[in-house]
This record gives C-alpha cells, sequence and structure tokens, in this order.
C-alpha cells in the first residue's frame, strides 16, 4: 500500500516537471517569434520607403516636359507645322 501512496505524489512531479519544461520551450519559441516579426516589420517599413521612392522616380521621369524636353535635345524631334497626311504609294 506504501507504493500506491508514493505513486501519486511522483506522478504529480513528473507532471509538474514536464508542464514547467513545456512553459519554458513555449515562452523560447515566442520570444523567438517576437524577434521575427520585429524583423520583418523593419523590413517592411524599408520596403514601403523604396517603393515610395520608386514611385516619386517614375512620376519624375514619366513627367510630360522631361519627356518633350528629351524628344527635342536629345532626339531631334519636332511637332509637324501641320496635319499631313502621307499617302503610301501603290506599287
Amino acid at each position: 500500500m506504501k507504493r500506491g501512496v508514493m505513486l501519486v505524489p511522483l506522478t504529480l512531479i513528473v507532471a509538474i516537471v514536464m508542464s514547467a519544461l513545456a512553459v519554458v520551450r513555449t515562452k523560447h519559441e515566442n520570444r523567438g517569434l517576437v524577434t521575427q516579426l520585429e524583423s520583418l516589420r523593419t523590413e517592411r517599413e524599408r520596403l514601403d520607403m523604396e517603393w515610395a521612392q520608386l514611385q516619386l522616380e517614375e512620376a519624375t521621369l514619366a513627367n510630360n516636359n522631361r519627356v518633350e524636353h528629351i524628344a527635342r535635345q536629345k532626339l531631334g524631334m519636332i511637332e509637324p507645322p501641320d496635319y499631313v497626311i502621307v499617302q503610301e504609294r501603290s506599287r
């Protein structure tokens, strides 16, 4: 009978130790996930800033005045003086 009486406290001690180990493991995993989350948030902020800069650059490059200036200066393009229709010659 003494053996049965000792089995209950021993079982409870094992359960407590296992529970404590599970808590420690869970806290460790939680800390790792929080660290990963902060890292991802920092990366997201960096990417958001880069995206905003790229949108600004795109808007600057697509500016009509800039495109017209490049067309005139670098490519030598001009506006036609009048509306001209060029007909294809038949062969």
